[in-house]
């Protein structure tokens, strides 16, 4: 295949819902055009995933959402072409869902609609034993690309939180160093430990370059430390071993759900960890953690995170959308919590006003629909 790895922030869209749990389509093109922020956001946006609740969905809404996201890039994508601006925002769409046969009918949406590139969860997959997946993608998936001409990128979606019951936490290496085989299967985006990233590398490397799959990290606080420069001796040895683990082959980007409120927040903290500026990384550390702080609850005397919820929230605060509605067996917010996070959320808004540079704070007035 021909395609490039695509490197930096990737932003798994939430889902705009009313309260009949129907999508926006309005404000929904409006939430991507605000991650996108003018090209200073988003460098991958991508749909129909966990913080977008595919599993929330109907197999028709979730190619609705495809269509609606991958019409409103390639809108967005004309507009900075046309202004000379950065390089162009890949639409990405998971293509997962409850059977085997769902997946297929999204793929083939997928590739019709002309998304970058589709990612599939396969341990999310109802009807998909583990020891056949590696026959349900070298088989059905394959004579299904074969069949449209088209070599559409497939990364591996590998996320404990969506496994169906009774598989595996993740995907085992073995199932990655065969998938890894395929042309089109081109990377993982995966939450998990850097060892299992590592792992993962390894497998993979077997059968494809370097440059021919890639990482993306779905713990996104991880980049704070994966890639903050070392020091002293027992600096270079911790250094050694996070190298060892990842074979030499570090992720080539994060998959953050806070950047759908903040996407130049997000953005600017890949840069400076990707750079090893250590004290821009402290900065940008600090601030998306007081986020994601916001988003943890106490309810019955245990933490509850309830993301997504707070996600749609801030949006609404921030004028975004309309409804903060979750979908149906997402954790909602109560009326205190509610309270809770929005002094919260406020108070952040006027740190980060002073703690970073004014270009890397998130406009809000940018998901205007043209």
């Amino acid at each position: 295949m021909n395609y490039v790895l695509k490197r930096g922030l990737n932003v798994p869209v939430i889902t705009v819902l009313d309260d009949s749990s129907r999508v926006i389509q309005e404000e929904q093109r409006r939430v991507i055009r605000h991650v996108v922020q003018d090209g200073y956001g988003a460098d991958i946006v991508f749909g129909v995933g966990t913080t977008g609740e595919w599993n929330r969905l109907s197999n028709s809404q979730r190619q609705s959402i495809m269509e609606i996201e991958v019409d409103e890039l390639r809108r967005i994508n004309q507009e900075l072409s046309s202004r000379d601006q950065r390089p162009r925002v890949e639409a990405w769409v998971g293509v997962n869902g409850r059977t085997r046969a769902e997946v297929l009918s999204n793929l083939d949406t997928a590739i019709q609609l002309g998304a970058d590139a589709a990612v599939i969860a396969p341990l999310a997959i109802e009807d998909l034993e583990e020891n056949a997946i590696v026959r349900f993608f070298q088989h059905d998936l394959t004579n299904l690309i074969e069949a449209t001409r088209h070599e559409k990128p497939i990364f591996l979606y590998d996320n404990a939180e969506i496994s169906a019951p009774g598989r595996a936490t993740h995907i085992r290496t073995r199932i990655v160093k065969h998938l890894s085989r395929l042309p089109w299967v081109r990377g993982i985006k995966v939450s998990a430990s850097r060892r299992a990233l590592g792992n993962y590398t390894k497998a993979a490397l077997h059968f494809k370059q370097q440059s021919e799959f890639g990482i993306y990290i779905g713990n996104a606080m991880l980049i704070f430390e994966l890639y903050r420069p070392s020091h002293g001796l027992i600096g270079r040895l911790g250094e050694g071993w996070r190298d060892f683990l990842l074979n030499d082959t570090p992720p080539i980007g994060v998959v953050s759900g806070p950047a759908n409120v903040m996407p130049r927040e997000w953005q600017k903290a890949w840069r400076v960890c990707w750079a090893g500026d250590e004290e821009m990384i402290e900065v940008y550390r600090d601030l998306c953690l007081r986020f994601g702080q916001l988003c943890s609850f106490t309810e019955s005397g245990k933490k509850s995170m309830k993301m997504i919820a707070c996600l749609k929230y801030a949006l609404e605060l921030d004028g975004l959308i309309s409804y903060g509605e979750v979908g149906q067996g997402t954790a909602s917010l109560s009326s205190e919590q509610k309270k809770i996070f929005s002094d919260g959320y406020l108070a952040l808004r006027d740190y980060s006003q002073r703690a970073i540079n004014r270009s890397w704070q998130t406009l809000a007035n940018v998901g205007q629909v043209f």
